[in-house]
């Protein structure tokens, strides 16, 4: 509810401010005297665009402030805690105007934008203006209407979630679908890599130890050469190198037992010949092995030949680099293979929470259209009561294609002269009777739809009398359980009131203000008396008004 309203230079209002009931809050005055004005400032902490003009006094800049008290309801907390502001049971809202006509808005001193502003707004304030078209032309509350009296607020939520997993779904399918499109249209070109890297069956390493074969074979005469001739020196020629290493031995062996260091040089000599006469053994057995292959040589140039093609083609620089490409070709050949199957499985997913959406959709319609009756026949009650005597609603619904709300479209229809011509309600409903149409329609609502405070900007335009009366009973109803602030000219609406204000002019310092007043129960029945009768209200109008108070 809306505890507090301030308001500072805005157009003639100086300074007020407004302290309202929790239940019905009733704001009159002369016409002219400022009404719209405070609904205009209102307006500005709602969301609406500012505009530099209201400021009278460019001295200074507007400032407009509204506390509110939320009771902790969810939507508002959970908007809150998502947009980072400070949680509390009781929400500031202000809105400046500078003096170079540049607006900004605050919630809880955070500043936000204008978007942000006006959806926190909506779940605080549902202001209806006197011209407006209002959301009772908006196919969403007209399906709202209809479920908050069909109960529908458990099966809607299950409905949405089985509707959302399957709208998931169904894009997780198109992607998969999407997918393999891209696939199938690479997948000729991979299976022709892949079948050319399979053919060439490279091991880890082939092509660096081929390299390194060639290397060796392209030069087997010259290391065959060299190994000979080592052999030679070693173990064939006349004086091979470990027999003069022999004789020394020999010699030497005569005299090791006379010097502490001999047996140790002669240790040494013998392990040197006896090395040489190792070498000499595997330079032979080296030397048989290596061998002049001409046809080798050619295999191995091929395969050498082959693999740094494949390496050039697909840009890479080694055996690791082909093997793991021959993978990754195997993986995607695979996929496609494995895609069909995925697809398959979210298809039958999809179509099961189609069957299970389209089925809950059915038990949606069904309660709809049983509320269709009971809504009709009550809001027409209703508007024979608020002074439309020949208006009627009638309410369409049509099937649809699957969607967030079900399979319905629901659209109010609206004849307001018995001509038997329906049609929608945005289009032929006046501003007058949109507002009498909101109040029945919530009227039967409220007790099913967490309403908001309501805002009442003159709905009683073109009604009096009995019309005037019913109209404040119903809103008398309606402030039973939420906050309900009414702008009237009327004194069977004023006399309903559990707080009611007066707006008035008056002169400061040369220029008129406007400025409010909350009423004591003597000043309410002059003020609903003068309503009645003028501005020297009789005897009679005075106990009339004060009969209007106690009733």
């Amino acid at each position: 509810m809306l505890a507090r309203l301030s308001i500072q230079n805005y157009a003639i209002i100086d300074e007020l401010e407004i302290e309202f009931s929790n239940k019905l809050n009733i704001i009159t005055g002369e016409t002219g005297a400022g009404k719209s004005i405070i609904v205009g400032a209102l307006g500005l902490i709602l969301g609406t665009r500012a505009d530099s003009a209201a400021l009278v006094n460019k001295a200074k800049k507007c400032v407009i402030e509204g506390v509110f008290n939320t009771g902790n309801k969810k939507a508002v907390t959970s908007f809150l805690k998502e947009n980072e502001l400070d949680a509390d049971d009781e929400i500031v809202v202000r809105r400046e105007i500078a003096t170079n006509g540049k607006s900004r808005a605050f919630i809880n001193d955070t500043p936000v934008n204008l978007s942000q502003l006006q959806q926190l707004s909506s779940m605080l304030v549902d202001l209806h203006l006197q011209f407006d078209t209002l959301e009772v032309g908006e196919s969403d509350f007209q399906r709202e209407v209809v479920d908050a009296l069909a109960g529908n607020a458990d099966l809607l939520e299950e409905y949405q979630l089985v509707f959302r997993k399957w709208q998931f779904v169904t894009k997780e399918c198109d992607e998969l679908k999407n997918q393999k499109q891209q696939f199938d249209k690479e997948a000729d070109y991979n299976r022709f890599q892949f079948i050319e890297l399979d053919e060439a069956a490279f091991k880890e390493n082939e092509l660096e130890e081929i390299d390194a074969e060639l290397k060796l074979l392209s030069n087997s005469e010259g290391i065959k050469e060299a190994l000979a001739k080592v052999y030679l020196e070693l173990s064939e020629s006349e004086s091979p190198v470990p027999q003069p290493l022999k004789v020394l031995v020999n010699q030497l062996a005569a005299y090791s037992t006379y010097h502490p260091q001999l047996p140790e040089l002669l240790q040494r000599l013998t392990s040197v010949q006896i090395e040489l006469q190792d070498i000499a053994g595997d330079v032979d057995r080296i030397s048989s092995t290596i061998n002049f292959d001409l046809e080798k040589i050619e295999q191995l140039n091929e395969r050498l030949s082959l693999g740094y093609k494949l390496q050039k083609k697909h840009g890479v620089n080694s055996s690791a680099d082909l093997l793991a490409l021959h993978k990754e070709l195997e993986e995607k050949l695979q996929a496609v293979l494995n895609i069909d199957n995925a697809i398959q499985q979210k298809e039958k997913e999809a179509n099961s929470l189609f069957t299970k959406a389209t089925e809950i959709a059915k038990k949606l319609s069904a309660k709809r259209t049983k509320q269709v009756n009971p809504l009709e026949e009550n809001v027409n009650e209703l508007l024979s009561q608020v002074g439309m005597p020949n208006a009627k609603l009638k309410v369409e619904i049509k099937v649809a294609t699957l969607n967030i709300a079900g399979t319905d479209t629901i659209e109010f229809l609206f004849d307001a002269n018995r001509s038997g011509q329906f049609q929608p309600v945005r289009k032929v409903a006046s501003g007058g009777e949109l507002s009498r149409l909101m109040l029945s329609i919530k009227s039967l609502v409220a007790a099913s739809i967490d309403l908001p405070s309501l805002i009442f900007d003159e709905i009683d335009t073109g009604i009096s009398g009995e019309a005037a009366k019913q109209v404040g009973i119903i809103m008398k109803d309606l402030a039973a359980n939420r906050q309900v602030i009414c702008i009237t000219h009327q004194p069977q609406i004023a006399g309903k009131a559990d707080a009611h204000f007066f707006v008035y002019k008056e002169i400061v310092n040369d220029a008129v203000k406007t400025n409010i007043r909350k009423l004591s129960t003597d000043e309410r029945i002059t003020t609903i008396a003068k309503m009645l009768s003028g501005e020297k209200p009789t005897a009679a109008a005075m106990e009339n008004a004060r009969e209007m108070l106690m009733n």
